[in-house]
């Protein structure tokens, strides 16, 4: 399993502040082997915690039109009838999906198509498991444009999650495949994936654990085309 460069900067701003710490500590007791240990054990298993979190496993993609995959690790937290009036400008089923701290944060396309990056959307820090969090949040808004149907995705942080990635180039549309990975949110957070309500039968429901890239989130009408 590989890990996620990005890891690198955190690793580097732990062992920075541990090993202050430890000097500080040592100096002002008389006990200076068991500071040591302690702030040793402490340090160990937050680098080994960044390692895992920044897990990045393999996954087998279907690679089918007519079926859409999820685009993050997590549970379905909410599945939801709305109009999306900006960019998609329809009734659409929106598909939330909660991360937690353990789940693995890298993001994967969901259909294969052309890739948009809308732009970064400052907002709120609430927690990502209540509803109006997919409005008033911080996020990444993203358009894949697919063979048969659209799907905009909008990458949402919460109170530990600060930042979310999108890595392909930001101004101009760039192929993916579906389970291609597109992005990374950081340290917990909640990935919105919204559908044209007519072109969708939804395949999982609240509660279900998923998998980025590989579990089946909606059949896709082929009928009805893309827009």
């Amino acid at each position: 399993m590989s890990i996620r460069p990005e890891v690198w900067p955190f690793i580097l701003i732990v062992s920075l502040f541990f090993g202050t710490l430890g000097l500080i500590l040592a100096r002002r007791g008389r006990r200076r082997a068991a500071v040591w240990l302690a702030v040793g054990i402490l340090e160990f298993v937050s680098l080994a915690y960044l390692l895992y979190f920044f897990r990045d496993p393999e996954r087998l993609s279907p690679g089918r039109d007519d079926i859409a995959v999820a685009a993050a690790d997590g549970v379905i937290a909410a599945i939801t009838n709305v109009y999306e009036g900006q960019y998609l400008q329809t009734n659409c089923v929106r598909i939330s999906i909660f991360l937690s701290l353990f789940d693995v944060h890298v993001n994967r396309a969901p259909i294969a198509g052309q890739s948009s990056f809308l732009g970064y959307f400052p907002g709120r820090h609430l927690f990502t498991f209540q509803e109006k969090s997919s409005d008033v949040n911080q996020h990444n808004k993203i358009l894949i444009e697919g063979r048969h149907t659209r799907c905009l995705i909008t990458q949402i942080v919460g109170p530990v999650c600060r930042r979310v990635v999108y890595w392909p180039d930001h101004d101009r549309p760039v192929p993916l495949r579906q389970g291609d990975r597109f992005g990374m949110m950081k340290f917990g957070s909640r990935l919105d994936m919204y559908f044209p309500e007519d072109a969708v039968e939804v395949g999982v429901a609240l509660g279900d654990k998923v998998r980025a890239g590989e579990t089946v989130v909606a059949r896709i009408d082929a009928g009805t085309g893309n827009p």
